[in-house]
């Protein structure tokens, strides 16, 4: 005859130690990534990012719980996932790399249209996109302006390439340094948010494209 009584005890304690097993790890990654983040050193990189991409729902919802800066999780992930990129980044030629815009990047008057790639920048001059397109594509890279990750995946599907730039909000940008993670993704995070007019850092980005020369 089956126990349910043992079985159901037995679960209990199996989801309780997994929780505590769940806080432990977060509590260490924070650690670990606070002394990153604020002094540029990295302890076991590939075995924190390993902990934070598989449980990275779970920590989440515990740093909202304990009323944590709502970024954190996705910053850590961003700076330390660049850096363990970025020497075999720069060896890739620009040939073999795409670079990712978000659409919001673009001036409310932006006069390019949605093609099937994306947004067709014309290089107006009323938005940052134009200035970065003007400097990387002559160095050989990729350049696409997305409204959305459905944009991403079909691109990626459609192409051949090594490596990833990428331009976007926290969570946005590490879903997709999560997604292309096997391309060597280097990311460079939006100043200002937003549905529209939003701002990016354009030197950082042109510090990352300029990386290969």
């Amino acid at each position: 005859m089956i126990n349910f009584d043992f079985i159901y005890t037995f679960l209990g304690q199996l989801i309780v130690l997994i929780i505590i097993l769940i806080v432990i790890l977060f509590i260490i990654a924070l650690l670990f990534g606070r002394i990153f983040l604020k002094r540029g050193i990295i302890i076991f990189p590939k075995g924190l990012l390993f902990i934070i991409d598989t449980l990275y729902s779970p920590f989440k919802s515990i740093a909202k719980l304990l009323k944590l800066d709502e970024h954190l999780i996705d910053n850590m992930s961003i700076e330390i996932r660049n850096d363990i990129n970025k020497k075999k980044f720069q060896q890739i030629p620009a040939k073999e790399t795409l670079i990712f815009l978000p659409h919001c990047l673009r001036h409310r008057d932006c006069p390019a249209t949605l093609q099937k790639d994306g947004v067709n920048c014309t290089c107006c001059g009323l938005c940052s996109i134009g200035v970065i397109k003007k400097k990387a594509e002559p160095k050989g890279y990729k350049l696409y302006i997305v409204p959305g990750s459905s944009f991403v995946k079909k691109i990626v599907r459609e192409n051949k390439f090594k490596a990833v730039v990428g331009v976007a909000c926290h969570e946005d940008l590490n879903q997709i340094m999560m997604l292309l993670s096997d391309f060597c993704p280097q990311g460079t995070l939006l100043k200002k948010t937003g549905c529209y007019e939003t701002k990016v850092d354009v030197s950082e980005v042109l510090k990352i494209i300029n990386s290969k020369d």
